[in-house]
C-alpha cells in the first residue's frame, strides 16, 4: 500500500477511535452560526497530570471584531494562494497516543507492513522509544487537524506526516510548513475574516439619466477595518489578521459608460472612497462615479462594486506588521438608467 494511502487509512482509523481521554477540562464545542462564519471552534487543554484532550490544540477564533451580517462573506486572494485547509497542533500525551495506536495496531485495520513501522517509530526507538513516556509533560505529540469548513476541500489530505513530538517551547520543525506557528495562524484567521457586500450609494438614487453623471461613494461607517484573532492556548501563541478597504473598482454593467476616475478605480482619501453628492455639485465632475451613454430602456443596468481590502497580521514574538495577499469581495446593484424626455413647444 502506497505511504500516502497508509496514512489515510491510518487518519481515518484515528479520526474513530476515542481520543478525549485527558483531563474532564478539555473540551471542543462546534457552534453552529458564529457570527459572519459557518461554525465557530473553541478548544482548552489543561498541562495537569499532562491532560490534553484530542482537540486541545485546536485553533481558536476570536470573531468580535469581525464584520457580520446577512450580507457578510469572506474575501477572495487577489492571487492563487488560499489559506492551508489542514494543520498539525498538539494532540496528544504518551500516554494518549499509546491507548489511541494500540488499539489500531492490534485491530490490524491498516496492515501487518504498516503497524510494524509504527510500532518502530513509536516503540522502538526509531526514533521515539515507549512513545516518549520519559518526556511526560516535557511535550506533546502533534498531529494533523482539519481546517474548519474545509472538510472537503483537495487540501485537507495535505497533511500525510507522521504524527511527531515537539518538545514544550521548542519551535516545530521548520519542514513541515504546515505546522502552527503565528504565520500560520494569522493565514487560518485570514480564512475567517468577513467583510460586508458592496453596494454603492448612488445620486441620483432610485434612476439615473443618460449622459448625466452619478456620483458613487461607501458608508463610511459600515466600511471600516475588520480583524480576526487565532490562537493555540496550549502554546501560548495567537495572529490577529486585520483587513482594511483601501478602494473600490467599479464595473458599470455596459460598455456604453465611462467611470470616474477613468481607471473605474476610486482609492481610499480622508478614511472615506468617493464624496457623497451634496446641493450645488452637479456641474463638477465627481471623484467616485459613472455616465451612462445609453438608456437601459425597459430593464437596469448590473452595477458591480468590488472593495479591495489591504490584508496584514501582527502576532507573538513578530515585529510590526507582516503582509498577506489583499483580498477583494463585491456586490451587484441595478441601476436603472432614462432617457433625458425633452419637451417640444
Amino acid at each position: 500500500m502506497p505511504a500516502v494511502a497508509r496514512r489515510s487509512v491510518c487518519v481515518a482509523a484515528l479520526a474513530g477511535a476515542t481520543l478525549l481521554v485527558g483531563s474532564p477540562t478539555a473540551r471542543a464545542d462546534f457552534v453552529p452560526g458564529g457570527e459572519g462564519t459557518a461554525s465557530e471552534t473553541q478548544a482548552e487543554g489543561d498541562r495537569t497530570d499532562q491532560g490534553l484532550s484530542a482537540t486541545a490544540g485546536a485553533v481558536v477564533y476570536n470573531r468580535s471584531n469581525n464584520g457580520s451580517g446577512e450580507t457578510a462573506g469572506p474575501v477572495a486572494p487577489a492571487t492563487n494562494w488560499t489559506p492551508p485547509a489542514c494543520y498539525y497542533a498538539p494532540k496528544y500525551t504518551p500516554e494518549q497516543l499509546k491507548k489511541t495506536l494500540e488499539p489500531i495496531w492490534e485491530a490490524g485495520s491498516t496492515g501487518y507492513e504498516w503497524d510494524a513501522e509504527q510500532r518502530d517509530r513509536y516503540v522502538n526507538g526509531h526514533p521515539y522509544k515507549d512513545f516518549n513516556k520519559q518526556k511526560a509533560g516535557d511535550g506533546y505529540w502533534w498531529d494533523s487537524y482539519v481546517t474548519p469548513g474545509r472538510e472537503g476541500d483537495p487540501g485537507a489530505l495535505d497533511c500525510t506526516e507522521d504524527i511527531f513530538w515537539v518538545d514544550t517551547n521548542d519551535d516545530p520543525p521548520v519542514d513541515i510548513p504546515q505546522a502552527i506557528t503565528p504565520e500560520v495562524l494569522a493565514q487560518l484567521a485570514y480564512a475567517e475574516i468577513r467583510v460586508p457586500t458592496t453596494e454603492v450609494d448612488l445620486a441620483p438614487a432610485d434612476a439615473t439619466k443618460v449622459n448625466l453623471p452619478t456620483w458613487a461613494w461607501l458608508d463610511a461607517g459600515q466600511f471600516k477595518p475588520v480583524s480576526v484573532t487565532a490562537s493555540v492556548p496550549l502554546l501560548g501563541v495567537e495572529a490577529t489578521t486585520t483587513a482594511e478597504p483601501v478602494s473600490v473598482e467599479i464595473d458599470p454593467g455596459t460598455a456604453d459608460a465611462k467611470t470616474y476616475p477613468a481607471s473605474g478605480v476610486c482609492e481610499m482619501e480622508n478614511g472615506r472612497i468617493g464624496e457623497p453628492y451634496a446641493k450645488g455639485k452637479a456641474d463638477e465632475t465627481p471623484p467616485c462615479g459613472v455616465t451612462y451613454l445609453r438608456s437601459s430602456g425597459d430593464g437596469a443596468y448590473q452595477l458591480k462594486a468590488t472593495v479591495t481590502w489591504k490584508i496584514h497580521w501582527t502576532g507573538t514574538g513578530v515585529e510590526g506588521e507582516q503582509a498577506l495577499p489583499d483580498g477583494a469581495f463585491g456586490g451587484d446593484q441595478d441601476v436603472v438608467v432614462q432617457e433625458i424626455q425633452a419637451v417640444n413647444r
